[in-house]
């Protein structure tokens, strides 16, 4: 038994114009096996040695994964299969060494790789988890692909069963394609790795309790954000498609137009420069003005070799300026108005630089993203694919075969690498949210650091920011530069090919001429231009839909308070405020009210009082339905607030906060609030009302003047005066008064206590007070301790029983007499 088949040598390469089955099979397996077989047996000795097992309950069920092993256990015994019937019917039985080679080979090593899929799927390396398989699989599938389309070199070799003369040859074609389909699949659902556990499975595996040998997991989300492409698409649509005008719509069908139009342009101009360039050769040279017009007319068209400053393309843009706009406004609008609908708990929670941080990288990646998809990616791949055939018909198939070649292994590896690097964007994205808010944070409480001198302190912490950025902005940086060198590697690979074969064709009379090598060239730079950014504009697809992630997962924030179905608008006859039984907590360990009942008719006053974290302003909360009760009813004029819409809820009730926060605008904004469409002089009367109206004019801008960040510029005391001119402006039905003169100075309390109690005459008013002296006319006052009503009665009555609300009297009045005697002393000095 030979080696060979007679008469080829295993040197002998080139044989009936392709590629011996001898070298071939020899080659390709070896590299293929060797690579295998070493490569694995490491990394299976570093799964032995360094890997935990997942539990096996942990991991979800995948039937991906089991098509993936059938496949590969497939292959193998579709080798077997093919040795036999070559040893019994093909080749009239004749067995040579290389077949055995091949068999043996691929009959060991696709098991391995099985192996390697299993091991990979249930055991963990101490780091990072990765996305999919590791890079000794990837290559190994690679190899198996590449060499199984390097068969495709001996489609015109005569002695191949490409030519389906006989039944032994259909034979082995029907393998082939088993074969060739059975590797493809593997290809594919290796870079899918539908048997490796999601970065998500992983983090629900750690917050499940589940565990890996004990050890916990830890590190940045790195799943591919492609993940979800297709929910992510169907909440961007809307906003993308501008549904509310026809006038843009047209616009949209115009562009795509234009797109398309462009596509046949970059066809024609290398054309156009091969014909001038063949009228210049030809004899008797012709002066061919009517060519150089039409090439001249295209490439004004074309622009430059991308079309980035060509006719059509400038056009395109200028009509894409209202459609993009149409984008960002809606897109802005709904992320605004959903973070308006959010609950209290969440914006309680929330850092303020961190959420704008969001919304500005959310809404800016979308104005580019179907920018780069539309009008980048998909008219390149257009421009490949039409490239590739025009080459085939027009030159022949190996032309065909370099452009496809080079766009594939570039587009791959311009996939690969990107989603490689994915997790470094996502970290620095991290950090720079980390940088911004601290900044942020920071400035927003300078007094308080200016109280404490931590100025210093503060540098520092905002410098570790930026390092800490800037660390994870070299990771992203140096693995951009790997990718970079590694595209133009494989760009100038298949330059160099091409141009070599057109050279060696045009120099040799194969039926080309010097116009026809122009053409090519001209078609594969105009071609590789746009090819070579193709790698931009997947970064900046990948980029974009990291910056969007953030504001994907602010839009699925649910709210917590909603309306229920049919409900109907608060119907306010008396004002009359009932709880019963009211059960709440924030946190299930720690109950805040314990089932507190009161009544508060019609025009009557009620006020709470008792010490901190008793509940008192959780009453307020509740009833301005901020969040809903655990147990119980809150009713308005017999209503249950729950089956109201909140927006006639809270338009009925208006609120004096303890720590009162104004918008960085003018007084007389801040008091309109209250109700924005009322006219300046009722504003006037507001701020009259909550006597502040003389302090107003003092100002050098009267009602003008900006208040500052949060309202800084003015005092405490203004700021709360501010606030109840607010709600006289607004005359709710309902008034809640949550410690609304805790910010004031004996003297002006007194003053604006007749305010209030013009604001609140004839209306049902709760009020939260620290100074018992305010509300000793209430008409009940209810005494709250631990969640729950102590006490209840008259300011008089609750005195004489000497219960908590006496003894919260009487030390307030210690208190009182202690602050007098201070300040007659210091007045005595």
């Amino acid at each position: 038994m030979g080696y060979c088949p007679p008469g080829v040598s295993f040197f002998n390469v080139w044989k009936d114009h392709g590629i011996s089955d001898c070298f071939m099979d020899t080659v390709s397996t070896t590299i293929i096996s060797g690579h295998l077989l070493i490569f694995g047996s490491v990394q299976l000795w570093m799964y032995n040695k360094y890997g935990s097992r997942v539990s096996r309950h942990s991991i979800p069920p995948s039937s991906l994964y089991v098509v993936q092993l059938l496949m590969t256990i497939f292959i193998s015994v579709l080798a077997i299969v093919k040795f036999i019937l070559q040893a019994v019917v093909l080749n009239n039985g004749a067995i040579y060494g290389y077949m055995v080679l091949s068999t043996v080979f691929t009959t060991l090593i696709y098991p391995l790789s099985a192996i390697l899929i299993i091991v990979e799927r249930n055991y963990l390396l101490p780091s990072v988890p990765t996305r999919g398989h590791g890079l000794v699989l990837l290559i190994f599938w690679t190899l198996m692909f590449i060499s199984e389309n390097l068969m495709f070199i001996n489609l015109h070799r005569s002695d191949l069963w490409f030519n389906l003369k006989t039944w032994t040859d259909k034979v082995q074609m029907a393998l082939f394609v088993l074969r060739y389909v059975a590797c493809l699949i593997v290809f594919v659902l290796g870079l899918r790795a539908p048997g490796i556990l999601t970065t998500r499975d992983y983090l629900n595996l750690t917050s499940s309790s589940a565990s890996i040998n004990g050890e916990g997991l830890s590190g940045t989300p790195t799943s591919s954000t492609w993940n979800q492409f297709a929910k992510k698409v169907r909440i961007l649509v809307p906003f993308i498609w501008p549904r509310k005008s026809m006038q843009l719509q047209l616009r949209v069908i115009f562009c795509l137009a234009l797109l398309v139009a462009g596509r046949f342009i970059n066809v024609y101009v290398p054309i156009y420069s091969k014909l001038i360039v063949d009228s210049m050769t030809a004899t008797p040279l012709v002066f061919r003005w009517d060519l150089v017009l039409t090439f001249a007319a295209f490439k004004f068209l074309q622009g430059g070799g991308t079309g980035g400053m060509g006719c059509l393309n400038n056009l395109r843009q200028f009509l894409w300026i209202r459609v993009q706009q149409y984008t960002t406004k809606e897109i802005e609008v709904e992320l605004f108005r959903h973070l308006h609908g959010l609950s209290l708990r969440w914006h309680l929670g929330r850092k303020t630089g961190e959420v704008l941080r969001v919304m500005d990288r959310g809404t800016d990646s979308i104005n580019n993203l179907l920018s780069y998809i539309l009008f980048s990616i998909l008219p390149t791949i257009s421009d490949v694919g039409i490239a590739v055939i025009y080459f085939v018909l027009s030159f022949n198939l190996w032309f065909g075969i370099i452009v496809f070649c080079t766009m594939f292994f570039y587009i791959m590896a311009t996939i690969m690498v990107t989603e490689w690097r994915t997790k470094f964007q996502r970290r620095m994205n991290l950090a720079d949210n980390e940088r911004s808010t601290r900044s942020i944070d920071s400035l927003l409480n300078f007094e308080t650091v200016k109280y404490y001198g931590a100025e210093d302190f503060e540098v520092t912490c905002f410098s570790e920011a930026v390092n800490k950025f800037q660390v994870e902005e070299w990771k992203s940086t140096a693995s951009l530069n790997l990718l970079n060198t590694l595209q133009n590697i494989v760009v100038t690979a298949g330059l160099l090919g091409g141009s070599m074969l057109c050279v060696y064709m045009v120099t040799n009379k194969h039926g080309l001429t010097v116009g026809d090598y122009v053409l090519f060239a001209s078609y594969i730079l105009q071609l590789y231009v746009p090819l070579n950014w193709f790698g931009t504009y997947y970064r900046a697809i990948q980029k974009n839909f990291i910056d969007m992630e953030n504001m994907f997962d602010l839009l699925a924030e649910k709210p917590e308070v909603v309306d229920s179905p049919g409900a109907s608008n608060l119907v306010i006859t008396q004002g009359v405020v009932e709880f019963r039984n009211v059960h709440f907590y924030y946190n299930p360990d720690r109950t805040i009210l314990k089932g507190v009942s009161f009544y508060v008719p019609q025009g009557k006053t009620l006020a709470l009082v008792g010490p901190s974290g008793s509940g008192k302003s959780t009453v307020m909360r509740l009833l301005f339905r901020f969040y809903d009760v655990v147990e119980g009813e809150i009713l308005i004029d017999g209503q249950n607030i729950k089956h109201v819409k909140q927006t006639s809820l809270r338009r009925a009730i208006g609120v004096v906060p303890q720590d009162t926060v104004l918008f960085n605008n003018t007084i007389s904004f801040n008091v309109q609030y209250g109700r924005v469409n009322a006219p300046d002089v009722d504003v006037v009367n507001a701020a009259k009302s909550a006597d502040i109206h003389e302090k107003i004019l003092t100002f050098p801008e009267s009602y003008n003047t900006q208040v500052g960040e949060r309202g800084l510029k003015l005092s405490g005391g203004e700021k709360q005066r501010v606030a109840i001119a607010r709600t006289i402006l607004k005359s709710p039905a309902i008034v809640l008064l949550d410690e609304a003169t805790s910010a004031l100075d004996t003297q002006t309390e007194r003053n604006i206590q007749s305010s209030l109690a013009k604001v609140c005459a004839n209306r049902t008013t709760i009020v939260v007070a620290h100074r018992l002296s305010t509300i000793i006319h209430a008409d009940e006052i209810a005494v709250l301790k631990d969640g729950e009503i102590v006490e209840r009665g008259r300011h008089e009555d609750l005195i004489s029983r000497g219960g908590v609300y006496e003894e919260m009297w009487q030390q307030q009045l210690r208190a009182q007499s202690d602050a007098d005697s201070e300040t007659t002393e210091q007045e005595n000095q």
